[in-house]
């Protein structure tokens, strides 16, 4: 097991020192132990790196913000080893990993796979709903029911052994860290970039997988040029586990044809990329700020797409959607208002962090009697990270300053959003 810095990965390495490179990664709430069952046969050809992701396996708890962090701690991990050059395997999050290092390090990806992902991982909403349940319950419920997502029934009544481990491996996991990677997800969405993929790309998928199923990955081969599509009958959502042999031999014949046809195809860079720079999707440097031709100060961008963009995160797609679709000619010009300058220009600001803004608008919310909107600010402060106890400390506050009335009406409505927000679905 290896010695971690914050800014890399816990990993464990199998197979000969001289040979090619292959990673594996995880999915959300499993550990490097998903892959043990390919392990005997991908090591006898290939050196085979499998990462844990951060508070997962015993990792240390430092939370990923993003894939994309995710994947600049794995290439500072591999870069720590000397490795450029890399064929990858990843499973759910494990393989949003994998796609977004063929988007931006094309030249140290030799040849992907991946394994249960989706260019998009449901909804935004509901992976953020995830999060506030963990807040509040802790993992338990997301433990109890990992089974039923990553099994098929029968696999599962055969097999309560591995049931019973993959309730441990969630239950050991860091909650601020499983949050995170939740948060990761709600924001990935490689659709329209997909075309950019360069590599050969294996999609493999369980044909009883219902979170990221044959759909998903009918998507991903019609957006890769070079991809093909692999399922794998009688296996659920973590196909490695479940159907180990399949996987097995779908990784080994993928990897040894598309290796021979790549490994050598683009040269290693003498000096490593370094991933401080913004990229854009294009791949190129971002532009530097614009300036007011003549006067030498920044311009100021248009904030509507920053506001709408933070307005999705704080209240949830589905909100945004619904307010959006009833505007009309009346008005559609207020909802661009408030997009454009409660969202893009207030909740963008630095000086206060989305926490602490959500405590002062549920506040003035209580103030001006304003429990419609109330409602979806309870909502929007759960997913920005306030749990129930301190939401319920913020309206007694309110109370001695807002009065009583104000507050008791407000805690009728906090607690039916938060009965219905943070109650775990049967």
């Amino acid at each position: 097991m290896s010695e971690t810095a914050p800014n890399t990965l816990q990993y464990r390495i199998d197979g000969p020192d001289d040979a090619p490179v292959l990673v594996l990664g995880p999915s959300l709430g499993t550990t490097w132990h998903m892959w043990d069952r390919q392990i005997p046969e991908l090591s006898q050809r290939w050196r085979v790196l499998r990462f844990d992701l951060p508070g997962h396996g015993g990792a240390p708890a430092h939370p990923a913000a993003s894939v994309t962090e995710l994947a600049d701690r794995l290439v500072a991990t591999l870069d720590g080893l000397g490795v450029q050059r890399f064929g990858y395997a990843g499973c759910s999050i494990g393989g949003a990993v994998g796609i977004d290092l063929a988007l931006r390090l094309p030249q140290r990806v030799a040849t992907l796979a991946v394994i249960a992902t989706s260019p998009r991982f449901g909804t935004a909403d509901e992976f953020r709903r995830r999060g506030v349940i963990v807040r509040t319950n802790g993992l338990e419920p997301m433990a109890r029911s990992a089974p039923d997502g990553w099994f098929t029934s029968a696999f599962a009544a055969a097999q309560p052994a591995i049931v019973e481990w993959a309730v441990q491996m969630v239950r050991t996991t860091d909650p601020g860290c499983y949050v995170a990677a939740c948060e990761a997800l709600a924001a990935f969405d490689v659709r329209q970039d997909l075309g950019r993929i360069g590599v050969p790309a294996l999609v493999l998928v369980g044909s009883d997988d219902q979170l990221t199923g044959p759909a998903e990955a009918r998507t991903l081969v019609a957006g890769i040029p070079d991809a093909r599509l692999a399922l794998v009958p009688g296996a659920s959502h973590l196909a490695p586990v479940e159907q180990p042999a399949a996987v097995t031999d779908l990784l080994t014949r993928h990897f040894s044809l598309a290796w021979q046809d790549t490994l050598a195809a683009i040269p290693a860079p003498s000096v490593l990329p370094g991933l401080s720079a913004p990229v854009t999707p294009a791949g190129e440097l971002a532009a530097a700020p614009l300036r007011q031709p003549g006067t030498g100060r920044t311009a100021r961008p248009d904030l509507y797409e920053a506001g709408l963009k933070v307005r999705r995160e704080v209240l949830g797609d589905a909100h945004v959607d619904r307010v959006l679709a009833t505007a009309d000619d009346f008005t559609a010009d207020f909802q661009e208002l408030i997009t454009r300058y409660a969202w893009g220009e207030v909740w963008t600001r630095g000086g206060l962090d989305r926490r602490t803004r959500s405590a002062v608008t549920l506040t003035a919310l209580v103030a001006g009697g304003h429990l419609e909107d109330l409602a979806v600010h309870i909502r929007a402060a759960l997913r920005n990270g306030l749990t129930p106890v301190e939401i319920r400390e913020v309206l007694v506050q309110a109370a001695v300053y807002c009065g009583v009335p104000a507050a008791n009406a407000a805690f009728r409505v906090a607690q039916g959003v938060i009965r219905e927000e943070t109650t775990p679905h049967a």
